[in-house]
C-alpha cells in the first residue's frame, strides 16, 4: 500500500509540472507588427520519474511593440499563458490532499539582432494560485514582465525559444504542504515545431532627427555663463554613425573681471568641417568641431574688440553625450566639455583678452526638444 501511494504522489507531481511547463514561454509570433495582439499554441515534453515523457499544449497571448529603426526598443505587454489541465491531474492531486497549486518559472530565449552575437534573455514568470476541483479539467494561468530590449543593429531580428525551468508547490486547504512538497522540473520544446518566437527586419538606419536646443555654456576662465538657443539636426549614415550637429544662435554674456570690472561679450560658435558622432543605445555622442568668435567685447561700457576677426586661434572639439532617459523620439539632455585655444585677431588687447578666455573646463548643458524640420 505505501508503494502505491508513492506512485500516485509521483504521478501527481509529474502532472503538475507538465501542466505548467509551458507557462514559461515568451510570446510566439512571426513578423509581428507594432501593437499587434498575438496568439500561438505550442507543445512541450517533460521527463518525469516513473511516468516517463509527457506532453502538454499551452496557449500564449501578448502584444508586441516592434521598433522601426536601430536604437529603438522591443517591448512586450499583456503576456499570459493558459494551460488546460486534464481531469487525471486533478484526481492525482486530490490523492495527496492538494486543494491549490502555485509557483514560479524561468524561461530562456535567445535574441539575435542583425549581425550581433546571440544574446540570452531570462524571463521570470509567476504561476497564479489556482483552486483544484475535485474532478474534471481546470486551467492555470502564468503571467510575467518581459524586459524591454534595445535593438542597436539593422537587419533580421529573431527571438528563439530555449530551455525553461519550473518550480511548483501544491498545498492543502489549510495552506500547508502536501507530501510531495515543492519541486523543480525542466522541459523542452517538442521537435518539428518552429522555435522562432519573433522575426522581423529592422531598418538600416534611424530616420533623421530634428531638435530645438535650449541651455547654456559656461566659460570657466571668464567666470561667465551664456544662455544658448539653436537647433540640432542629425542624419544616420549607418546603424552606429550620424552626421550633423548643433547650430547655435549668437549668445551674449555679462561678466566681471577680477570680480568688479563689468564687461559684456557676444559669442558665436562657428562649425568647422563635417559634423557628426556615434549612435549609442537610445541616444548618441556628438563631437562638434567649432571656432569660437567674439564679435564684440566691452569693458566698463567701452568696446575693446569688435568684428568677426576676434576668435580662437584653433578649433575646439566638444564631446556631447545624451543623458539618462534620452530617446531619439522624445529628446532629453545633452552635456559635455570643451577647451578654448588662445585668441587671435582681437587687436591690441588680444593677449589680455586671451588670458580671460582660453583654457579647459568649459561646458555645454543643453536640452533637446523634438521639432519639425
Amino acid at each position: 500500500m505505501p508503494l502505491r501511494i508513492n506512485v500516485r504522489m509521483l504521478l501527481a507531481t509529474g502532472l503538475i509540472v507538465l501542466l505548467t511547463a509551458c507557462c514559461l514561454l515568451f510570446v510566439a509570433v512571426h513578423s509581428a507588427a507594432a501593437g499587434t495582439p498575438v496568439e500561438k499554441k505550442l507543445s512541450f515534453t517533460c521527463p518525469f520519474p516513473l511516468i516517463g515523457l509527457q506532453k502538454l499544449e499551452a496557449v500564449i497571448k501578448a502584444d508586441f511593440e516592434v521598433p522601426t529603426a536601430p536604437g529603438g526598443t522591443l517591448t512586450t505587454s499583456g503576456l499570459t499563458i493558459t494551460v488546460t489541465v486534464p481531469d487525471k491531474a486533478a484526481r492525482g492531486l486530490n490523492l495527496v490532499g492538494a486543494t491549490t497549486v502555485e509557483g514560479t518559472a524561468a524561461a530562456g530565449v535567445t535574441l539575435v539582432n542583425g549581425d550581433a552575437n546571440p544574446f540570452p534573455v531570462r524571463i521570470p514568470l509567476n504561476v497564479a494560485k489556482t483552486d483544484l476541483p475535485s474532478s474534471g479539467s481546470f486551467s492555470t494561468v502564468a503571467t510575467g514582465s518581459v524586459p524591454t530590449v534595445t535593438l542597436a543593429k539593422p537587419g533580421k531580428t529573431t527571438l528563439t525559444v530555449g530551455d525553461f525551468t519550473t518550480r511548483l508547490t501544491p498545498k492543502k486547504a489549510d495552506g500547508s504542504f502536501t507530501g510531495i512538497g515543492a519541486f523543480t522540473s525542466d522541459c523542452t520544446l517538442d521537435p518539428g515545431q518552429d522555435a522562432v518566437l519573433l522575426s522581423f527586419d529592422l531598418g538600416g538606419a534611424p530616420a533623421g532627427r530634428h531638435y530645438a536646443v535650449a541651455g547654456k555654456t559656461a566659460v570657466k576662465a571668464l567666470g561667465a555663463t551664456a544662455p544658448l538657443t539653436g537647433t540640432f539636426d542629425l542624419s544616420a549614415t549607418s546603424s552606429t554613425v550620424f552626421s550633423g550637429g548643433p547650430v547655435f544662435d549668437k549668445a551674449h554674456t555679462d561678466f566681471r573681471l577680477y570680480g568688479f570690472v563689468p564687461g559684456v561679450a557676444d559669442l558665436e560658435f562657428v562649425a568647422e568641417g563635417p559634423q557628426g558622432g556615434d549612435l549609442i543605445g537610445t541616444g548618441f555622442v556628438a563631437r562638434p568641431r567649432f571656432t569660437t568668435v567674439l564679435p564684440l567685447v566691452t569693458l566698463l561700457g567701452m568696446p575693446v574688440s569688435s568684428g568677426p576677426g576676434c576668435r580662437t586661434s584653433s578649433p575646439s572639439t566638444a564631446e556631447l553625450r545624451t543623458g539618462d532617459g534620452f530617446t531619439m523620439a522624445g529628446g532629453g539632455t545633452l552635456t559635455g566639455a570643451y577647451a578654448l585655444a588662445p585668441l587671435t585677431g582681437c587687436g591690441a588687447f588680444t593677449p589680455y583678452l586671451s588670458t580671460f578666455v582660453q583654457g579647459e573646463g568649459n561646458t555645454f548643458d543643453l536640452v533637446l526638444t523634438p521639432r519639425k524640420p
